[in-house]
């Protein structure tokens, strides 16, 4: 499937498919593509309308900055238009907050689907939900200009859009404390040798480096990398004789395949 007219454009969010790889867009650079629920809900719907033979998904903000984080506008009294104020929010009933949360969570999980890589394309700042964002994506290609921060513990809030776990991965724990608890920026030499980031290039050659490492990814046969990002995934949760038995298995599977032999 080829796509030059957006699948998806709401929201400060548009998706755009060409044959094998999807590219999502944050679209308010006028506002460094500043988070809000809209935009989350938009960024859900982007997964859920992904065409079925998409292999690569590529993450990317117009502008300078990649996302600067949530829309301060969330703390004010009024909030947005036609979204109850987190304020009011938190006045309500713990379970109606805890499911409202976990529905702003899913803005941020389907980028880690099997089926799928994601590559985040991160310049400029990525604040707190912003860096959450590049998180969430398997990959990330950043500007030689990028600033991550994880400024929520200086709000009194605590990083809640499924970054910590990628994080304390990619980082350590240690580390990850730090980063958190001070708030302090993290740019791209240190992104490079920590493991935040895969690769470094300027600013004008990030779009380029996304679209050369897009197509290294679909070269592979679909299956084989399905397969082994599934393994890859798993893995920290298993012990060494667990993921011993889960590559066999996946191995077995790949084999009867190329044989032509269905389970």
């Amino acid at each position: 499937m080829t796509s030059l007219d957006p699948v998806l454009d709401k929201d400060g969010v548009r998706l755009t498919v060409e044959d094998a790889v999807a590219t999502v867009t944050l679209t308010n650079p006028a506002k460094r593509n500043a988070q809000s629920p809209a935009l989350w809900r938009a960024l859900t719907e982007a997964g859920r309308v992904l065409p079925g033979d998409v292999r690569v998904v590529v993450l990317r903000g117009e502008g300078k900055s990649f996302s600067a984080g949530l829309d301060r506008q969330a703390f004010t009294p009024e909030g947005f238009d036609g979204e109850p104020s987190f304020l009011d929010m938190a006045r309500g009933p713990e379970a109606e907050l805890d499911a409202t949360i976990a529905e702003y969570q899913e803005a941020f999980t389907w980028w880690r689907r099997n089926d799928l890589v994601s590559i985040a394309t991160v310049q400029g700042h990525a604040i707190g939900a912003g860096f959450q964002l590049a998180l969430a994506c398997d990959l990330r290609i950043v500007a030689d200009d990028v600033q991550f921060a994880m400024r929520e513990t200086s709000l009194g809030l605590v990083p809640d859009l499924t970054g910590t776990h990628p994080l304390v991965s990619l980082v350590g724990y240690a580390r990850a404390l730090e980063i958190c608890a001070t708030g302090r920026f993290v740019h791209a030499e240190e992104a490079e040798r920590t493991g935040l980031a895969n690769l470094v290039v300027p600013a004008d050659q990030l779009d380029a480096a996304a679209r050369d490492l897009a197509a290294a990814l679909i070269a592979a046969p679909r299956d084989a990398v399905v397969e082994t990002k599934a393994l890859l995934n798993g893995a920290s949760s298993r012990t060494y004789e667990e993921q011993r038995i889960a590559e066999r298995a996946a191995q077995g599977r790949r084999l009867r395949d190329l044989a032509g032999i269905t389970d």
